[in-house]
């Protein structure tokens, strides 16, 4: 069994779209209102699981081999905002795992988000209020230890297959995320556990500990505004930044309408279309945002969970593989069921570019695949 842990906050946000943005202390009526539920892990698991249900009947064994689980501070189990949020998943709702999810007795919002996005520049502003306690590092340690003991269990049936594991962090409250994860190291490293992948997000510009996060993590996502605020102007300048201090085997920076760089470490070979660094085992590769079918410029409706998507497309691209084997930049591993890592960085770019033509990301259940 692939297990997929996602941690971060789960929201409820409230959107209000207006001809441009106001000026201060001035008052404007919105063209739109609209709430939904938000987090970045949950709009990552929701297109997850709207690209697991409309994959190709030969990837749906597999597909039913892959179990998610969310992680995140709620409300009381009472709450109106709880049934809103599992509802705002859809048919995907059924198949995630909310069991290890810290209800907080006696509060009955949710982590609140409140946007204002501008027609004239397709920015969007957000005002977040949150009232829920944190999850802290001993939490997380009691919900570990239940989650591993899945894997005991499942090996059990699992005729000696053994159970995979990734966590993804959202990358809030970098201490104590950073505790989170060295308790996970600690944990796989005895020899009754099971392989295990983190990742961790590096969103926020400014915030402390975020490097810190990158070095400890397998696969680590840059977000363009971070890297500007580290003084980066383009993914493959953030890339190569950052590597020297991170352990990550894959870096990925997106970059807006300028797509995403990959950073791929420890695959060996020539790397025949990517740009081979000093150390013969980097590579770096780009890829565009991609245009619409008849060339010109897409038309962008909804940025908001952009981000969001082109994680969930690398997520599904690699947990979707057939093969667990290191594969090459260019898939030279002989299996045509396997995504080369090049393909999971065009994939999820062209998800991102979808994502960003039409409202929320429903839309996304008719993603085609290759």
């Amino acid at each position: 069994m692939k297990h997929l842990v996602l941690i971060g906050a789960c929201a409820l946000d409230t959107i209000l779209t207006v001809p441009t943005y106001p000026p201060e202390d001035a008052k404007q009526r919105a063209s739109s209102l609209s709430v939904r539920r938000g987090g970045n892990c949950p709009n990552t698991l929701e297109v997850l699981h709207h690209l697991l249900s409309s994959s190709s009947p030969n990837q749906q064994d597999n597909n039913n081999n892959i179990k998610t689980h969310l992680i995140s501070t709620l409300p009381s189990r009472s709450s109106p905002a709880i049934t809103k949020i599992i509802s705002s998943f859809g048919p995907g709702a059924s198949k995630i795992d909310f069991s290890h999810c810290l209800h907080r007795e006696g509060h009955t919002e949710s982590v609140s988000s409140y946007i204002i996005r501008s027609l004239e520049t397709g920015s969007r502003t957000v005002v977040n209020y949150n009232d829920l306690p944190e999850m802290t590092a001993d939490e997380f340690e009691t919900i570990l230890d239940k989650l591993l003991l899945l894997s005991t269990s499942s090996n059990e049936d699992s005729k000696g297959e053994e159970d995979t594991w990734w966590f993804h962090f959202e990358g809030r409250i970098p201490e104590t995320t950073l505790q989170c994860i060295r308790h996970i190291r600690r944990r796989t490293l005895k020899p009754t556990t099971t392989t295990t992948t983190i990742s961790v997000e590096c969103e926020k510009p400014n915030r402390p500990g975020l490097i810190e996060l990158a070095a400890e993590a397998d696969i680590v996502f840059y977000s363009s505004t971070w890297a500007e605020s580290r003084g980066y102007h383009n993914p493959e300048a953030c890339l190569r930044g950052e590597a020297p201090s991170s352990r990550a085997s894959l870096m990925l920076c997106t970059w807006g309408a300028n797509g995403a760089g990959m950073l791929i470490r420890n695959l060996g070979g020539d790397g025949e279309n990517g740009e081979k660094e000093e150390e013969e085992d980097v590579y770096i590769h780009h890829s565009p945002a991609t245009s619409s079918k008849d060339g010109k410029p897409i038309k962008v409706v909804d940025t908001i969970g952009a981000g969001d998507t082109f994680i969930a497309g690398v997520l599904y691209a690699s947990l979707s593989s057939s093969s667990s084997s290191h594969m090459d930049a260019d898939n030279n591993n002989n299996d045509d069921k396997a995504w080369s890592q090049k393909a999971k960085l065009a994939f999820a770019v062209e998800l991102a570019t979808r994502k960003v033509q039409a409202e929320g990301f429903a839309h996304l259940a008719a993603q085609q695949q290759p």
